[in-house]
């Protein structure tokens, strides 16, 4: 037997994980639309559980570990936007007088 992955332009594996505010929470892997979306889920790791090849019926939770393959830019989409960083601003040296 001969192991190999030969990756498409635009396909790849990546690991997701379902944060806690995610829609997929809830939803089992059928119901995620991943499927539509050109990936698939190779493998679920949940706390210290791996299930490999898991069924479409499967449940995910929060904190899940998807390790999948399928279309790059369609799993980065999957990636919620960072929230930008409030700056704070340095006090002057001199103190402001309000009189």
């Amino acid at each position: 037997m001969r192991e190999r992955l030969s990756v498409s332009t635009g396909y790849g594996v990546a690991e997701l994980v379902v944060h806690g505010d995610a829609d997929l929470v809830g939803k089992t892997l059928g119901e995620s639309g991943l499927r539509d979306k050109d990936i698939t889920v190779l493998t679920l790791h949940r706390g210290t559980t791996v299930i490999p090849n898991p069924f479409p019926r499967h449940v995910l939770e929060a904190e899940d570990r998807l390790l999948c393959f399928g279309k790059l830019e369609e799993m980065r989409s999957m990636i919620p936007a960072r929230r930008k960083r409030t700056r704070v601003k340095k006090l002057p040296k001199q103190p402001i007088h309000t009189d």
